[in-house]
């Protein structure tokens, strides 16, 4: 009998973290029900991937889309239509907005949102959200990371954009007792940052770097372990900035997970500062090229175990106001996929690895339900790229609210041609498909 999909994509390469073969994929009811030779096979819809590569839906897994609050920058519509314009199936969203998102309700006004109930019209991909730890809610977390729609615990160690900040011992232990799920961090030293602020040259972006000084994330990151041992609970630090902070995450592995961002891969300080000024501000810094080499030493070593954007854009107007007084965020989520295959291409991580960062390592790291894999039996989120396309990265092509990225002019190899969610093919080809029907992830109990 002839074997029939809803979709069916062929002739491609497949590709997990632990190898790639060409084969064919079945889809049925939004899962993946067979892959292998499926030349016979019957579908409704049919995507030709000869010559292309199919990997599993990726997760971009920290974006500040800026709902509610400061929407004149982002939202979560226009958010995730940049998601899923740049192959990206999926989102893990902060809790930095304006109310914070650090009760149940709040949690659930941005559920509310997503689903299209509020404003701007629902995500186009899938998603789920920080709540973020404050003094008021720190003995309260092991109640509201369980709630449905939550990723988990964010806490910021130090200042960044909005008000969540647990910069005391006293505030971290009540959040590490609190917790059973692993919570996430920003590691920077608060107090030392504050002593230094008087660093800062007016009209001066290369100072940045003076203010939040490399110590500050290796103290915050060896304290932060520290106390994550003494209370027995699992912690994931965000954005690592320090080559020096990597072999400290490397010792401390079974306590530990860790994000990389492609901009401390891809930008490379004072050079940036002094030529995109403060388009290049963000918190942690952009560091030097040394300090980037020592960090792609991290990844080639399976140090990192996601990779996310920290998507967080501001308004130009805001970004050119003379440093201090420029805020610190860069919009990614669009670009982080072509960006990273141009990596690639360049031999400086295998697809397989990018896709371990990505999508599987997500997986381990939150116990995403049946994501991170192409396999039978896992949702149909996929992500196709032509790793031969070349193209020129461009601020017009952005559809971020504020309209516009750090890499305008880089010409990169590697470009998403399909995103597909739940067996749905929302963009083909740069045209999004479809109305906006993301999903809330659902998360293991065991994690």
């Amino acid at each position: 009998m002839t074997q029939t999909f809803d979709l069916l994509i062929r002739g491609g390469t497949v590709v997990n973290q632990s190898g790639q073969a060409r084969t064919d994929v079945g889809v049925r009811g939004g899962k993946i029900v067979a892959i292998g030779d499926l030349s016979q096979a019957s579908a409704g819809e049919v995507v030709n991937a000869t010559g292309l590569h199919v990997l599993p839906g990726v997760i971009d897994s920290q974006v500040h889309f800026r709902e509610p609050g400061p929407t004149h920058k982002e939202n979560l519509r226009s958010g995730s239509m940049g998601a899923v314009l740049g192959g990206v199936t999926g989102v893990f969203e902060m809790p930095n907005t304006n109310p914070t998102t650090s009760t149940a309700s709040m949690l659930q006004d941005k559920l509310d949102r997503a689903a299209g109930k509020v404003d701007h019209g629902g995500m186009f991909c899938n998603h789920a959200f920080y709540v973020g730890g404050t003094h008021a809610n720190a003995d309260h977390l092991h109640e509201l990371e369980r709630l449905p729609g939550c990723c988990g615990v964010k806490v910021f160690m130090g200042a960044s954009t909005g008000d969540l900040l647990i910069a005391d011992d006293e505030g971290l232990r009540r959040v590490l007792n609190s917790i059973n799920r692993r919570a996430s961090f920003h590691s920077e030293d608060e107090a030392r940052m504050a002593e230094r602020r008087h660093l800062a040259r007016d009209g001066d972006w290369t100072s940045h770097t003076d203010v939040r000084d490399k110590q500050s994330a290796i103290m915050s990151t060896e304290r932060l372990i520290r106390m994550a041992r003494e209370a027995k609970k699992r912690i994931h630090v965000l954005h690592i900035s320090t080559a020096e902070e990597v072999p400290i995450l490397a010792a401390n592995k079974d306590l530990v997970t860790c994000e990389i961002l492609p901009n401390h891969l891809s930008i490379y300080g004072p050079e940036a500062y002094e030529k995109l000024e403060g388009r290049v501000q963000q918190n942690p810094p952009i560091r030097d090229y040394e300090n980037a080499m020592g960090l792609w030493e991290g990844v080639r070593n399976g140090t990192f175990d996601v990779m996310g954007t920290d998507h967080a854009p501001h308004t130009l107007e805001e970004k050119s106001m003379p440093y201090p007084a420029s805020p610190s965020g860069m919009p990614g989520v669009q670009t982080f996929v072509p960006l990273m295959l141009d990596w690639v291409n360049k031999g400086a991580l295998s697809l397989e690895r990018f896709v371990d960062l990505t999508s599987h390592g997500v997986n381990r790291v939150w116990g995403v339900v049946g994501k991170g894999r192409l396999a039978a039996g896992y949702d149909a989120d996929i992500t196709i790229v032509d790793m031969k396309e070349t193209r020129t990265i461009h601020d017009a092509d952005q559809v971020n609210v504020s309209g516009w990225t750090p890499y305008d002019g880089r010409e990169v190899q590697g470009w998403p041609t399909h995103t597909i969610i739940d067996g749905r093919i929302v963009m083909q080809n740069g045209e999004i498909i479809g109305e906006a029907q993301g999903k809330p992830y659902h998360f293991a109990e065991s994690l």
